[in-house]
């Protein structure tokens, strides 16, 4: 019954859009319809929430494998921080996430917490990294989730980078709990939100997608986290 009355309110809508172009001279009915369509489509795009979820300090053999294979099963794109000691040692996997379209950023070489005396040091890992990353996939990192949050903004305009920080944290990394994991984040959702996990643990894979799941039926779409801060 909703898909007759919807079909029909469609057929009103274009026929009045057809009605009003001829009284202002004519013209392609196909142009009606292709003006009422785009009209449709924009309103299906301003109503659909976004979120992000990131991955940190991967990617790992096992549990980044799996978490990329679920990702793809349920159509989500996502943003990983990989290490750089961890993309040299697995660039199957970083050439993986990037040709799936998952955005692909920098958590320096080592996961160097940057301090008062470890400036230049962390600005080398960072460097590194992404000279690692940019072999690997063939474009330079524009992205860098600082380790603990610690950020010099003068980095931004030395190395053109963005830091990316988080509005969701589950503490994945210190908690087996499944679904205390799923819980404190689908407690917090909402529009814009940038979820921190870390994709190294097989909790944190169950619990990734089980949230996927819970938030995509609740209307969510799992973007990468450059559409959540510039579009």
């Amino acid at each position: 019954m909703v898909l007759i009355v919807s079909a029909a309110v469609a057929f009103l809508v274009i026929a009045l859009a057809w009605g009003l172009n001829m009284a202002a001279g004519g013209g392609d009915p196909a142009d009606a319809v292709e003006c009422v369509t785009s009209v449709m489509n924009e309103e299906e795009d301003v109503d659909t929430p976004k979120i992000a979820i990131t991955f940190d300090d991967g990617p790992d053999p096992y549990c980044t494998e799996q978490l990329l294979d679920g990702l793809k099963e349920r159509g989500a794109k996502a943003s990983f921080f990989v290490m750089g000691k961890q993309a040299e040692a697995y660039p199957e996997l970083v050439r993986r996430m990037y040709a799936e379209g998952h955005l692909v950023g920098n958590h320096t070489y080592s996961h160097i917490q940057l301090g008062k005396n470890n400036r230049e040091t962390f600005k080398a890992e960072l460097i590194k990294t992404n000279e690692l990353l940019r072999g690997i996939t063939g474009e330079e990192p524009q992205y860098v989730r600082p380790p603990y949050g610690s950020w010099d903004k003068s980095f931004e305009k030395e190395l053109t980078m963005i830091p990316v920080l988080w509005t969701i944290d589950p503490m994945d990394w210190c908690s087996s709990d499944v679904n205390g994991i799923v819980r404190k984040v689908t407690e917090k959702a909402e529009e814009n939100a940038v979820i921190l996990m870390h994709d190294e643990y097989e909790s944190t894979v169950t619990a990734a997608l089980e949230i996927v799941d819970i938030l995509q039926k609740q209307g969510y779409e799992f973007v990468t986290v450059d559409e959540i801060l510039f579009d």
